[in-house]
């Protein structure tokens, strides 16, 4: 089973490393139009797969599943937005930070304690924030603070998945974001800006809906397979890909600094999780931003 986990949670991670590469090429396509797309594949797909199982449409916890979905849909907004204004592992790595964020609003919000080993550990991930960016002119504070701000508002999505735990089927709490992001961007892209895709551009939102749904289950399969402080640190080959694709397709060079303060970023938030499970604090979630 271990194993099995470790194998899903790669596949997870590799899905998304598609999405992000198909919302990196679409550069021409405002974000939230972007974000419609992903939405609506989504909800379709959750659509047919809960009437399938013949699960509660609403759920029962509407609060915090409403929470999620607005949370999810800021989040994952800013994120690419930060994935079309900044190199794609930097934008990567910096979403990474969010189960730091979820831990300080667990405190708050699910009664939680954090252990002083766990604070130095959050410094040393910052630390490695700031490292990114010094080193790299591309990266502007500005985009870097919404980086930062898309992570803490993961944050309040990660705490409402948790709230849900014992309440929703992990399908229903994936479903709320786009039941939430669909109208909401689809109102935007009226009334926005609306840039009708073209070609390839087609295929690609299409694989991007498809491979987000990919990955959701895939990192959902991977937290019923085994326990969270073993295969959670896998999680994080993400931004090997982001580096490879980056370099591969986007000619994206990273500074040597850069590249320390992002190794800084991923020893803070993998050591994190090491103490956070082995102390029980924190149960896996379940479902994604």
């Amino acid at each position: 089973m271990q194993y099995k986990g470790i194998a899903y949670i790669l596949l997870s991670s590799l899905a998304y490393a598609v999405v992000n590469f198909c919302v990196k090429y679409l550069e021409d396509i405002p974000t939230h139009e972007i974000v419609f797309f992903r939405s609506i594949i989504s909800l379709s797909i959750c659509i047919v797969w809960i009437r399938h199982l013949k699960l509660p449409f609403w759920g029962n916890n509407k609060k915090w599943l409403v929470i999620r979905g607005f949370a999810g849909m800021s989040a994952l907004f800013l994120f690419f937005v930060t994935i079309k204004h900044m190199p794609l592992a930097s934008a990567t790595t910096i979403q990474y930070i969010s189960p730091i964020f979820t831990v300080l609003l667990a405190t708050q919000l699910l009664g939680e304690r954090v252990k002083t080993v766990q604070w130095l550990l959050f410094a040393l991930a910052f630390i490695g924030v700031l490292m990114i960016k010094g080193f790299d002119d591309r990266i502007s504070y500005l985009y870097l603070g919404i980086g930062v701000v898309s992570a803490l508002i993961s944050g309040v999505a990660y705490n409402a998945i948790m709230k849900c735990r014992m309440t929703d089927h992990p399908l229903t709490v994936v479903l709320y974001f786009p039941l939430i992001a669909t109208p909401i961007m689809g109102v935007a892209c009226v009334t926005v800006e609306w840039v009708t895709p073209q070609g390839i551009e087609w295929v690609l939102l299409l694989i991007m809906g498809v491979f987000t749904q990919i990955a959701q289950v895939y990192m959902t399969k991977a937290l019923h397979a085994d326990h969270s402080s073993r295969i959670m640190p896998f999680k994080y080959f993400g931004v090997l890909y982001a580096i490879g694709i980056g370099f591969l397709f986007f000619g994206e060079h990273l500074p040597w600094l850069s590249i320390i303060g992002i190794g800084l970023v991923l020893l803070g938030v993998i050591l994190n999780a090491f103490v956070k499970n082995l102390n029980k604090q924190l149960p896996p979630t379940q479902g994604l931003v």
